[in-house]
Order: structure tokens, then sequence, then C-alpha cells
């Protein structure tokens, strides 16, 4: 009977040839049959049948009695013989019997790709210590579109030894419910808009949500030179729940700081604005070398001590002991500043400079930062003002080898400017996707581009994407549709429960013709599926994020002519109008450990389960934002959901909880903290299981460059030439490509941009706005004369 054909997948039948080992397998290694050695790493390993058995006469036992790295399993064969027929869309329950002597073990799965082959797939869960037989079960997540076949095993990275026994491997029945539309048929497929009746109080550019469900909207001058020299720098803290907003005494001018959420739910907010650009336009921006800590408990402000450099645009990624690293920026001599800086957990401060591995790279702007598995860092290629950094564009940057390697493939890298990146769910799968952009400095319209790279690969590279859809601009006379290349900057990536992601917002160009398209980006599949739209303006300092309760709120938007928009919109996915929503009726802690088990009860069945960290926000970036998985172990209404045992897929913090069921309908979140003391983030992250990956980059690996002060910068890094009105107004330096280089077209674009009159600073006209030489941009005469 083990040598039939395989039986197909229907509940309550062992999908598992020789699940108890008691058929021996042919070859020199003694394999039982249809079981395979597998690993990798630096270790010393045996895998071999044994006699300690909890049913039968045979039981497998993986040991490792030393390790540097890596890690030893058996697994099913990937074989068309013994491998488990699976089917796209559908859950498995496996179980396993065991004993354990080390806490480094995990079930894990492989599938077969029916184009790609045979590939890692995800751990499920770490397996407790037991020195007597215990059943472990837990069950998969939807197979992934294009998989025939799965296997899975034990993993052990740890010394120490794993005996299993007993496999099983059952298809769980897919649910009868079907969704019931609760709005209209266009909003159960598109979702729907709306905007609310108060205004945001303040110019916020930076958007994050607390651990408490409040948003912290933070604008610091808002852009605005007036209040800068004012001192008048504004933050407020808006609570969904009442729609209300706290208007919060800020220190600093925190316009364009970098923020994170450090592991005890505050938030760490870096640098900002020392200055704006001078008048004749000889001095850019300046950024600050101050620090503060937001409490979301007396929402207040306190000073941290000072970072090493100052960082107008730095980026901020959390670590997965806790850290966070910063880059990039400009100094606050309007240099491009090369300095890294850490923000140490234990000590609660940024390191003196000699503690931080230094490569003396200049990252730019907002460079976005995203974690890996290991630990090293992915430089998508995402960042604001003029083109992307020197080499491919995007890069690996492995801190503690303190190395940069330049990762391929990324589609016109100097077009990325003010694009969109964003870990894909779920971070198990390592793949990110990253969308659109421009280029400020040379303002051609903006693109359509999309890249996707699975870092899980031995050489990741970008490869295409599908093409942004296309919606309307407003090119000064209302929208109309856009057509041929024409795409966005500034749009906004926000993850949402359902595994999908919501691409929102952006304009063509430089802080000028807003796009109005919204879709949702299906990572199983790689399509987009165009939804309603968001009838605000959201171009530059806009922000999307995810609520606690499924919706996602926007803001923002500031156009080159100065101007503020104060309206919120908030989008209602499809997924709230399919029905009912399963609730959390029970949560037992909410204080989670690494590789712990954790029992939730919801009302009704669900199918997956899930850590979104909340967002902070700022110019379309957000690295820190992931989607964790957490597989379930189902007893009726009863789930225990499986932590992952990396702190790397999902670094200490504070997590929003969802519970989602078949048809994609999300509970309300449930707060809760993952990470326990930074001691216990430390060594977690030390001991994860990580799996061999990304190790076979063919480019060369970039040492240290020689130390220096900064990188030179131009003070008109950001598009506008100050020659021009005030330092919040931006004309570009190139005019889009549809606006004739004479006076009276670029006049005409700029009043059709409601841009006013402008002053002109000092003696020089570059750009031919006021040929009678009166002071005043634009006006009648200037028209008239100028050609």
């Amino acid at each position: 009977m083990l040598l039939g054909a395989q039986q197909p997948a229907a509940a309550g039948v062992n999908l598992i040839k020789n699940p108890g080992f008691e058929t021996a397998g042919a070859g020199a290694e003694a394999m039982p049959y249809c079981w395979e050695r597998s690993g990798w790493g630096d270790n010393d390993f045996s895998v071999a049948t044994v006699a300690d058995a909890r049913s039968g006469t045979e039981a497998l036992k993986v040991e490792l009695t030393r390790r540097v790295d890596g890690d030893r399993k058996a697994l099913i064969t990937e074989s068309v013989e013994c491998a488990p027929d699976v089917l796209p869309d559908r859950q498995y329950d496996l179980s396993l019997w065991y004993k354990s002597t080390t806490p480094d073990a995990a079930i894990t799965l492989f599938r077969h790709d029916t184009t790609a082959g045979w590939q890692y797939w995800t751990d499920l869960k770490t397996l407790d210590l037991s020195a007597g037989y215990q059943r472990a079960e837990v069950r998969t997540p939807a197979v992934p579109p294009g998989t025939d076949r799965i296997t899975w095993g034990v993993s052990v990275y740890g010394t120490g030894s794993v005996t299993t026994d007993d496999y099983v491997m059952e298809e769980v029945a897919p649910p009868p419910v079907e969704p019931e539309c609760t709005g209209t048929a266009q909003e159960c497929a598109d979702g729907r808009w709306e905007v609310l009746p108060t205004e945001n109080p303040v110019r916020s550019m930076h958007s994050v949500v607390l651990n408490n469900g409040k948003v912290l909207l933070i604008a610091g001058s808002g852009n605005d030179t007036d209040m800068f020299e004012a001192g008048t720098f504004t933050s407020a803290v808006y609570d969904p729940e009442n729609g209300s907003y706290r208007t919060v005494p800020t220190p600093d001018d925190m316009f364009c700081a970098g923020h994170v959420q450090l592991s005890d739910g505050r938030v760490l907010v870096m640098s900002g604005n020392k200055g704006y650009p001078s008048a004749d336009g000889t001095i850019g921006y300046q950024g600050y070398k101050d620090s503060y800590i937001f409490d979301p408990v007396t929402e207040t402000y306190s000073r941290t001590n000072d970072m090493n450099d100052g960082h107008w645009y730095p980026s901020a990624t959390i670590m997965g002991n806790g850290d966070v690293l910063s880059f990039g920026g400009l100094r606050e001599d309007s240099s491009g500043s090369v300095t890294a800086e850490r923000w140490s957990a234990a000590q609660n401060q940024w390191l003196p400079l000699w503690q931080v591995n230094q490569t003396w790279s200049y990252w730019g702007l907002y460079p976005s930062m995203i974690l890996m598995q290991d630990g090293r860092l992915f430089y998508s290629g995402s960042h604001v003002f003029g083109n992307g950094t020197p080499g491919t564009g995007s890069s690996i940057y492995d801190y503690d080898a303190n190395t940069v390697t330049d990762v391929a493939g990324l589609q016109n890298k100097d077009e990325r400017d003010q694009s969109a990146s964003v870990l894909l769910p779920p971070a198990q799968d390592q793949r990110v996707l990253t969308i659109g952009g421009g280029n400020i400095d040379s303002n051609p319209e903006a693109n359509r581009l999309t890249d996707l790279i699975d870092l899980k690969q031995p050489d990741p590279r970008y490869t295409p994407g599908p093409p942004l859809p296309q919606g309307t601009v407003d090119l000064g006379a209302g929208p109309q549709p856009q057509t041929g290349a024409q795409g966005k900057m500034y749009g906004s990536a926000v993850l949402l429960p359902d595994g999908k992601v919501l691409e929102t917002g952006g304009a063509l160009h430089n802080r000028a013709n807003p796009v109005y398209e919204s879709s949702l980006f299906d990572p199983r599949t790689d399509t987009f599926d165009p939804v309603a739209v968001d009838p605000e303006a959201r171009g530059y300092h806009s922000s999307a994020f995810l609520l606690p309760d499924g919706r996602v709120m926007t803001t923002g938007d500031n156009p080159g002519n100065g101007t503020w928009n104060h309206q919120v919109s908030l989008y209602t996915p499809p997924y709230l109008l399919k029905g009912p929503r399963p609730e959390i009726t029970s949560l037992i802690d909410d204080q989670w450990l690494y590789g712990d088990t954790q029992r939730i009860t919801v009302d009704r069945p669900v199918a997956r389960a899930e850590l979104i960290r909340p967002a902070a926000v700022t110019h379309s970036s957000d690295p820190n934002q992931r989607f964790v998985d957490l597989p379930l172990t189902v007893d009726g209404n009863n789930v225990d959901l499986n932590v992952t045992s990396n702190p790397n897929l999902a670094p200490p913090g504070w997590y929003m909880l969802f519970a989602v069921d078949a048809n994609g309908i999300p509970s309300v979140a449930e707060w809760v903290h993952l990470g326990g003391p930074a001691a216990s983030a430390k060594r977690a992250a030390e001991s994860a299981h990580v799996h061999d990956f990304a190790g076979g980059l063919s480019k060369s690996a970039e040492k240290p460059r020689k130390k220096r002060t900064s990188a030179p910068v131009s003070p008109q890094i950001a598009g506008c030439d100050r020659h021009y009105g005030s330092a919040n107004v931006c004309v570009p330096t190139v005019f889009p490509d549809t606006v004739k280089a004479t006076t009276k077209a670029r006049c005409d674009w700029l009043a059709a941009n409601a841009y006013g009159r402008l002053k002109v600073n000092g003696k020089d006209d570059p750009l031919r706005l006021d040929p009678n030489r009166d002071g005043t941009a634009c006006g009648k005469s200037d028209v008239r004369q100028g050609n």
C-alpha cells in the first residue's frame, strides 16, 4: 500500500507515507522510506533511526553536538512519490510526537512551486523541551498559488537532540460560509472613502499609530517659515474612537525628522529642521542633532542625548534586539551626513561615535532600510530628492561585517525618488515591493514601475512587477485620465489584515499634479486590483496608515505653492463590507515572548491570525511596517497562536493582533507586546532559526570607505529654486516637459497651480520670470516682455 498511488486529500486521511518510519528505505544513508536528511551550515550532527519509539519499533532522531550556524533536519522526501499533494488556498493540519533536549527546534515547511521547483516556505512552530513524548500540532497557512506538493519536518538549530514519531497531515475542510454584502455592490468590490467633518488642526507630515490606538501627528513648523521664525512647533494626538484632536506642546522643529516605535511603545523622534534654506539659495536645509522621546501615556516629549551628527530626513530601523539604526539626511551645515547612528535599547541612549560601525557612506534622504530575517538591512532603493545611490540603486548592508553589497535589477534607479517600498505579507516570505517614483531634480512624469525581490534567494535581485494601475491626474484644469507611462510619486503603501497592500495617493510631478488612484496589491498573485479613490489630493507630505479597526486613514498634501490640505480621509476596505466580523472574545496574555504559544478564543472559525506593526510613516516611507503570520493550532473556538522565535522577523514592541476568517474579514485588533525584557530579545536574536538565504550575492561586498566628514549636497536638493518666494514655496528648478521654456508658459503653469505673487530673492532671475526686473515674478509686463 505504501508504494501505491497517493490518495486524494480529504479531511481525516493521513497524507503522509511511512509516518512512523516503520518501512526501511534503500541506499547507503539508510533513511526510512520517503524520508531524507536536510540542512546546512557549520555543525556536527547525526540523523538516525532509533528504537525509542512512541508506537511501533522505530523513531527518528536528529542531534547536533556542535553548532556555529545552520540547522539539520529530517524531511519528507522531495519527490512526486513521497511529498503529499496539496491544493492552492487550502490549509492542512500537521502533527507529530516528539522528545527534545534543545529549545532550538521548529516545524519547518518546504513547498514545490510548479514553475520554480522546491523552495523553503516557512517555520510554523517552535517545539518546547520535553523529556517524554509530547504531541505538537499546527495548521499551515493557505497554500500559495502554483504549489502542488509540500514537505515538512523538524529543524534542529541548537545543540541537543529531537526524536520524532507518528507524523500526521490532514486537509482542513474549507468553511461553507459565503460573504454577505452590507453595502452597495460597488462598495463591496472596491470599498469606500469618506472625508471626515473635522480637519486635522496641524500641518502634520509624520504619522505614528500609538499602542493605545491613538495617532500621533507631528508637524513641527509644518514647512511654514512664519511658524519656524515664531518658534511655533506643533503636534496633535488624534483619537479614532471619538474623532477628537489634542494639540501637544512640541519642543523643537520636528519638520522632516525621523521616528520609530521603541520596544516599550514610546516613540523615538530624531533630528528635524534646524534651519530653512537661505533666500538666495546658497544654504539648504539644516538638520539638528537633537532627539526626543514621545510618551503615549503622558502625551509629552522628553529630550534624549544628542545624535553624533545632524540628520534632516534620516532613516530609522528597529533591529531584532530593540536597538535602532539610522542613516542619511542633512547635517547642520546642509551637507550630507555619512554618520551611522545607533540607539541602544539597553542604555536608552544614542551610542557615541566610536561604538558605532561606520562605512562613511551617504545613503541620501529617508533611505528605506528594511530589516531582513538574519539581521542585515536591505536598502530597497526608495528615497527622496533626486538620484539614487551610486551603483545599482539597491543593496544589502551587513552592520556586523560593516559591508555593503549591491543588489541588481531595480528599474530606472534614478527615477525612484519618493517611491514606496514595503515588506510584503507575511514577513516570513521576505519579499519586498517597490512602487512608482520620479526625480525631483529632473522632474519627469512619475512612472508606473513596480519591482519585486525575494530575499530568500541565494543571489536576490529585483524583477519587474506589474505596472501600477492608472487613475486620473489634475494637470491644472481638473482630473483627466492618465495616459502612456504616467504613474505617480509620493504614493503610500499600507499593509492590510487580509494580507493585501493598499497603495493610494501620489502626484505626477514634483509637488504638483495630484493623481487620484488607489488599488489593492495581492502578494499571492502579484496583481493590482483598482479600488475606490480618495477624493482628496495626497501628494507631498501626505501619509496613509492602518487603524486598529481595520480602516485606513490618510492625511496631508503640500503642493509647491505652499498650501496645506487639512482634510482627513478614511478608507473602509471591501473586507469590512462582507458581513459580520470575527471577534477575539478572550486574550489570555498580552505579553508575548519569542517562540511562545499564545491562546485566544474567537466567536467563530478563523483562517489566519497575524501581528501588524503599527505605522510610523512619513514621505512614503515606513521601513518598519510588517505583517507577521501566526500559524494556528485550532481546537474549536480556542486557537493557539505560534509566535516566531526570530526577532528579526518581528522586532520587539507593540503589535496589532488580528484574527481573520476564511473570507478575509478581520477582527478589530487587540494590542499585544512582543519581546519581554531587552536581554531576552537579544538572546532570541542571537539564537534565532535563520535559513540559508541571500548568501550567494554575485556582487562583491564593499568595505568601509575612507573616513570623511560629510558628502557634498546641492542646496537646491529639494528641486526648488529659492530665487522665488519663501522657503516653504517650491518653484521647480525644472518645469514639466509639457511646459515650454518661455516666461509666459512658466508663468501660466505657476498661475494654474495657484502660486500667486512671488517675490524675487536677490538680483538673479535664472528662470526668467521677472524680465522687467521689478522684483515680482510673473507680473503682467513680465509675461508680455518674456519669451
